[in-house]
């Protein structure tokens, strides 16, 4: 076992891409943070760059936002187009509901409404696949905000499954993660989405502002832990147990 990465100094930044004035990396930034990395915040919708290269970083991390992966906004293709920087130079990247439809975008999926338009907004039930269950335990419940889903590109490891839109969690070679979900709301973000989204909750399958804030009591505690273990599988190269390898790169310890 080596030591403890997050004593070290100098623990290059992690990328945030954010998609409005107000947004917030919430808990993955606290977790982040806590964990002795620096945030380096980027909004292209306001006119923000992207880096040519993450040498200088630690890895990226694409959030959501109200707008479509298949929007034809100039920023939406930039980014798109600049996934083939972590990708090709094998850093960490977690897309999360947008950002992750984004990398199935770059990949060459598609990002689709179900035809009946049901939506997952609330609280809904995920299932590990096997090879979900190979890398770590996950939460039974976790937190939606989401009108599309998306089909797995080739080459993709499905690692979490759901009912309404099948597709929940991927990965990609070694570093690159997709996950449909918002693990990274805080409390007060979950009051601020239920107050704004709230036209929202009569669409198919939404479930009213109520249920938002009971879902929370009831599961967000272990939608939590999940978030905190998964960022250090991620950008710490950190087993479920809690271990530093010794020469695995992030992920890449959790080859099949």
């Amino acid at each position: 076992m080596l030591d403890d990465p997050s004593r070290r100094p100098g623990k290059a930044p992690i990328l945030i891409v954010l998609h409005q004035e107000r947004s917030s990396p919430g808990r993955v930034g606290q977790l982040l943070e806590e964990k002795g990395y620096r945030l380096d915040i980027r909004r292209p919708v306001l006119g923000d760059s992207l880096p040519d290269t993450l040498a200088s970083h630690g890895g990226a991390v694409i959030f959501g936002g109200p707008m479509s992966a298949n929007d034809p906004d100039e920023f939406v293709r930039r980014e798109i187009e600049w996934l083939e920087v972590p990708l090709k130079e094998n850093k960490p990247y977690i897309g999360i509901c947008l950002g992750a439809q984004m990398l199935v975008r770059h990949l060459g999926g598609k990002v689709t409404a179900n035809p009946d338009q049901s939506v997952e907004i609330g609280w809904y039930p995920i299932r590990p696949t096997e090879k979900g269950r190979l890398i770590m335990h996950w939460p039974k419940m976790v937190y939606h905000f989401h009108r599309e889903g998306f089909d797995l590109p080739r080459g993709c490891q499905l690692l979490a499954q759901g009912d309404t839109y099948p597709n929940q969690a991927f990965r990609f070679g070694e570093n690159a993660w997709g996950i449909q979900f918002h693990a990274e709301l805080t409390r007060a973000m979950m009051q601020r989405w239920v107050v704004h989204g709230a036209h929202r909750f009569t669409l198919p399958n939404a479930q009213m502002g109520r249920e938002h804030l009971e879902g929370r009591m009831l599961f967000d505690s272990p939608l939590r832990s999940w978030l905190s273990l998964f960022l250090d599988l991620v950008f710490e190269g950190r087993d479920v147990k809690g271990n530093y390898l010794e020469g695995a790169s992030n992920a890449s310890i959790f080859r099949n």
